[in-house]
């Protein structure tokens, strides 16, 4: 199925999203890993926007010296500048944010900006501050499986979401470039942002995190695995996670008289490189692995929060063992998701405590069969395949 597939598939839906917010705001900040196609989706905004509106596009990109160069006096460089203004890897110089700022606060001048970063604002600092106001954040992530299509279901959830894997030619290419990545994130891409610590001891961190995907958080278990302090640990943790390469879930908790889990969930956001980690190669040797279910989850769980949002989501969970594996607030009300590897998922106790205990609307359970069912008058069985039709009002539910 990857033959087919141009290698700049097109992506109208987020493309629609960018030219919202630039209708929006004066800055739009595109943000999430690299090698998610985030360059890609800019060329195709510009295109796009040059067709509505007939303006000039200026690129500048950070990798490259010569982009470098001209922004090294940045006022003088951006002032004049009309029409959409694209500043790609804008991480390796935050200080343009303050530039940007004055900039973004000119009335009636018409330019846009559209920036773009593969690091969070926790990990550059002060983008937050800089542009608080003028700037509409919108995060990037790899292929989902609304873009690609229903057959490509296992090929999305082995390969992951990033482009270059996902299109590969063989099985073989798409670890290569994995592990390739992998290697150029810890040895190039951290130190670029000014953070000095070891490449292999993140390494040996991350592989670590892999098999605590979908776990609760545990930082002195951690950290006496790795013969490093709590505060070391919570640091490269944080670091990861700055970098979108790890997702940290937060519990939801309120005052049940039950004792509610009150640390936070660790996943491998993107499901190749969760399998890279690990040394899974094909579905054959994930299907025996120990971590199978696992996967199933971190995979369906990024698929859903690409689809609803990431925006007020959480797990919940509690000291006696019911839980819940997401749980979003939308249009006010509360809708819960477990995510189930299972040819025929039924209905367990602990669905019926969260439903009752958290005042849910509805429950669904998603797995990788065909059929969708119901379990309980508010409880169902939901095919991950049948939820590319959601959308982020989650209306269609």
């Amino acid at each position: 199925m990857q033959q087919q597939v141009s290698r700049l598939l097109p992506r109208p839906r987020l493309v629609k999203r960018i030219l919202q917010c630039l209708n929006e705001a004066p800055v739009t900040v595109l943000t999430g890993a690299r090698q998610t196609g985030k360059t890609t989706l800019a060329h195709m905004t510009a295109e796009m926007f040059t067709k509505q509106t007939g303006a000039q596009v200026h690129f500048f990109d950070l990798e490259r010296a010569a982009s470098r160069a001209a922004l090294a006096t940045p006022e003088m460089t951006l002032e004049p500048l009309r029409g959409l203004v694209v500043i790609d890897e804008i991480q390796r110089i935050p200080e343009l944010f303050e530039t940007l700022r004055p900039l973004a606060d000119r009335r009636g001048v018409p330019v846009f900006f559209l920036v773009l970063g593969s690091a969070s604002s926790g990990l550059v600092r002060g983008v937050s501050e800089s542009l608080a106001g003028r700037a509409l954040f919108l995060r990037v992530s790899g292929f989902a499986l609304d873009e690609l299509g229903l057959d490509d279901l296992n090929s999305l959830w082995i390969r992951g979401g990033f482009p270059r894997s996902w299109l590969a030619s063989n099985e073989g290419a798409s670890r290569r470039w994995r592990e390739a990545f992998v290697s150029t994130f810890l040895e190039r891409d951290i130190p670029q942002l000014g953070i000095r610590v070891s490449s292999e001891a993140l390494r040996r961190f991350w592989t670590m995190l892999a098999h605590y995907h979908g776990r609760i958080w545990n930082a002195s278990e951690l950290a006496r695995s790795m013969g490093v302090s709590s505060k070391t640990a919570l640091y490269y943790r944080d670091i990861l996670a700055g970098g979108y390469m790890l997702r940290v879930l937060h519990p939801w908790f309120e005052n049940l008289k039950k004792r509610q889990v009150k640390s936070p969930k660790i996943y491998i956001r993107d499901s190749g490189l969760l399998h890279t980690l690990l040394g899974i190669s094909d579905m054959t040797t994930l299907r025996s692995h120990p971590g199978y279910g696992t996967s199933w989850e971190g995979f369906a769980l990024e698929q859903i929060l690409g689809l609803l949002g990431s925006e007020q989501a959480y797990f919940w969970g509690t000291q006696r063992g019911a839980e819940l594996d997401l749980l979003l607030f939308r249009n006010g009300k509360r809708l819960g998701f477990e995510f189930k590897c299972s040819d025929a998922p039924t209905l367990t106790k602990s669905m019926h405590i969260a439903l009752a205990d958290l005042g849910l609307y509805r429950l669904f359970v998603i797995y990788p069969g065909k059929d969708r069912y119901p379990l309980h008058e508010k409880i169902e069985a939901l095919p991950l395949r049948d939820c590319v039709n959601l959308r982020e009002t989650g209306t269609e539910l």
